[in-house]
């Protein structure tokens, strides 16, 4: 179809069971609603291993069918008005597209799916970011998360597991002091924290992803990363350090690498998080302000400021298309760090019991 010169659309809505089986109840439920559809719905599988096989099989006929120029495009659809605006501006870009292209260029089949230049929905304009923790019960919330963390890390069912986390985020979000929390509940021997910045002359000589495989922990460990294997489609796609053909094809081979680690028994937890411009800039206000501070400001923070947009893009685009159920992405609302805190242990800690219980 694409040599013939046909532009194709192939949308995934996605959401989780809870939500999808809360939606047919009510749907059934209503005045008029088919009560038998002509379809199997996923609320009639009834056992939690036939729901995840039919979510494997969902996953791998996405992964397996979405080329150059057919790519799947994963739409979160909790949130009506984010499906609704994603998918018209799906449609939009692709008409776009196709009412510039004549036909296909030989080079653009050849690589990933490239990403658009016109205006997308974003994310993190959905997000409610004014909510907070609550101070007066913060502290004892806090302890009992990571009360529930050191037994899951230190309970005999995970020692044949690993656990891999990966924190994303602008500028300022409170990454560190996020990661900080996390470690305080884990065995000092039993944890590494990998800072990832510009990589090296003897990283540059291998694969893109080799530096973080020999970083994978053993079983029963755990690795958390302060920025992460996504720099690929993040800062190397918006400063143009990676050719568009590499990032484009730098999506699929995270998802292989992420779904390697899940087949290996690791639960792999990644998170963005998300302030607004102005709560970041009143964050490198005091940075600015305070000496003690002042370190952790530096002129790439500024310039990246200025690329927002950008970076915001590129954002929406790597959680639409490397978000799975295996590997989801939490996008933690992090203007009160408080908040954004409990939400990161709550995430990890639920994630890790669930695995336990499979």
């Amino acid at each position: 179809l694409r040599h013939e010169g046909v532009y194709l659309l192939k949308i995934w809505l996605h959401m989780d069971f809870a939500e999808a089986r809360r939606r047919l109840k009510k749907l059934r439920q209503s005045d008029g609603a088919l009560r038998r559809p002509a379809v199997v719905e996923w609320d009639e599988f009834e056992s939690e291993k036939d729901r995840a096989r039919l979510a494997d099989a969902a996953l791998e006929m996405i992964e397996r069918t979405s080329t150059g120029d057919a790519p799947w495009a994963v739409v979160p659809a909790a949130d009506p008005r984010y499906r609704d605006a994603a998918v018209g501006d799906l449609l939009l870009q692709t008409l776009t597209r196709a009412a510039g292209d004549g036909r296909p260029s030989p080079r653009t089949l050849a690589i990933a799916a490239p990403a658009n230049d016109l205006p997308k929905p974003s994310l993190v304009s959905f997000l409610d970011l004014a909510q907070g923790a609550d101070r007066a019960t913060y502290a004892q919330e806090l302890r009992a998360l990571q009360q529930r963390l050191t037994e899951a890390t230190t309970a005999r069912s995970f020692r044949d597991r690993g656990l891999v986390i990966a924190f994303e985020g602008n500028d300022a979000a409170g990454k560190g002091g996020a990661i900080l929390r996390v470690r305080e509940a884990l065995d000092p021997r039993r944890f590494r924290v990998h800072g990832v910045a510009a990589p090296t002359d003897e990283e540059r000589a291998r694969p893109y992803l080799w530096r973080f495989w020999r970083n994978v922990p053993r079983r029963g460990d755990v690795a958390i990363f302060d920025r992460s294997w996504y720099g690929r489609v993040l800062v190397e796609r918006v400063e143009g350090f990676a050719a568009p053909q590499d990032w484009m094809r730098a999506y699929q081979e995270i998802n292989d690498f992420e779904r390697e680690l899940d087949e290996n028994r690791y639960t792999v937890v990644k998170f963005w998080l998300a302030i607004s411009p102005g709560e970041q800039l009143r964050r490198f206000q005091d940075r600015e302000a305070k000496p003690f501070k002042r370190y952790k400001l530096t002129p790439d923070d500024w310039r990246n400021r200025e690329k927002w947009p950008l970076y915001e893009a590129a954002m929406t685009d790597m959680i639409d298309r490397t978000s799975s159920r295996h590997a989801p992405w939490t996008i933690v609302e992090a203007n009160d760090k408080k908040f954004a805190r409990l939400k990161v242990l709550q995430t990890i800690v639920d994630r890790l019991e669930e695995a336990g219980r499979a």
